[in-house]
């Protein structure tokens, strides 16, 4: 592998307290070799002198402008709107392959400055499977907030904290009545996660996932009081709720968890809301009579900073160690290309550098 320099960039996004490398793999990427710069970031959740001590070098937050243009730039949400050319390698999550709001926008600073996206939720190995993911934790926290919410306990703005805390919190108290839960897409890394919460606050799930949800048994999800939806569809299927079945007479469907958050993509299976919600106003209620509550909140594993990223990064780490164009990081900058040749730009093979 020619020398590496990564970039870890400070998050434009105020809420974004996660980073996709800890201080503890920063020091292992300097000790094979990597180059590592680390920007200057006040709500990362790990302090800049923890990257200072493992042997990286410290920027000022935003310097990635400017970084030289063999550095790779390794973040995780969305970049700031400038500039407007984008010459670097940059790894991070895109949300730009499946129409989304905002994609062709992406794609074009791409193009205008001979500039590639390795998007970390393409990073996969050869039969698909992610490699690195947030999945547990987000479904964790999506199903958290869901039983909290519906048992009166859910407090605005929300805030990170640790999974001691939040356990602390979602265990039942004698008082709280009983409910039932519905995990659809238990059987992926965040249907695994909002079971565990479910089963921490006290509730045994239903868990549906690809054999129920071939011929969905609509009535059956309604009545259930809070479901939590894990699923990221790759290929169309039909919408697990529309408009019309928020509005069947005797529905017992109370709460919802949007883990997946993909308004706005063709292959969203929940059309039934055009906007995510945030950490100020984590719940948007979509109907009043009986009530009905959403929760989408598009960076939950951010509330739980600490554990997210040292999973993450964990998973990350070797893949970084063997950052190139072939194998994985191959697979990403094809999936960018087929995404460049779909929007009508230069087919892009120099992307990559």
């Amino acid at each position: 592998m020619t020398e590496l320099h990564l970039w870890l960039r400070h998050e434009a996004r105020t809420t974004e307290r996660r980073t996709p490398i800890v201080p503890d793999d920063a020091r292992r990427l300097v000790g094979h070799g990597v180059e590592l710069t680390v920007e200057e970031s006040p709500q990362r959740v790990f302090p800049i002198e923890e990257y200072e001590a493992a042997g990286c070098r410290v920027a000022p937050a935003g310097s990635w402008v400017t970084a030289p243009r063999d550095a790779v730039v390794l973040g995780l949400k969305e970049l700031p709107d400038d500039p407007a050319e984008l010459t670097h390698r940059h790894v991070f999550f895109g949300h730009a392959y499946k129409g989304q709001p905002g994609a062709a926008g992406l794609l074009g600073r791409f193009a205008a400055g001979d500039g590639a996206l390795f998007d970390l939720e393409y990073l996969v190995d050869d039969t698909g499977r992610r490699l690195a993911a947030f999945g547990f934790w987000a479904g964790y926290l999506g199903a958290a907030l869901a039983v909290l919410r519906h048992r009166g306990r859910l407090r605005a703005p929300l805030t990170p904290t640790t999974k001691e805390d939040l356990d602390e919190t979602l265990r039942p108290a004698a008082a709280d009545a009983e409910f039932t839960g519905l995990v659809i897409g238990a059987l992926g890394r965040s249907g695994r996660g909002a079971r565990a919460a479910f089963v921490t606050a006290g509730v045994d799930p239903t868990c549906w996932d690809l054999a129920e949800t071939r011929d969905l048994d609509r009535p059956a999800l309604l009545r259930h009081d809070v479901m939590v939806n894990a699923v990221l569809a790759t290929t169309p299927v039909p919408p697990f709720l529309r408009g019309q079945d928020l509005d069947t007479p005797g529905r017992r469907l109370r709460t919802l968890c949007d883990v997946t958050c993909d308004v706005g993509s063709p292959l969203n299976v929940l059309p039934v809301y055009d906007d995510t919600t945030d950490w100020d106003e984590p719940v948007r209620r979509l109907r009043d009579e009986p009530p009905l509550d959403l929760i989408a909140i598009d960076n939950l594993p951010s509330l739980l900073p600490l554990e997210s990223s040292a999973d993450f990064s964990a998973a990350l780490l070797p893949h970084l160690l063997d950052f190139g164009v072939s194998g994985a990081w191959g697979r990403c900058l094809d999936r960018f290309r087929d995404a460049f040749r779909a929007h009508g730009f230069d087919k892009g093979e120099s992307h990559g550098h």
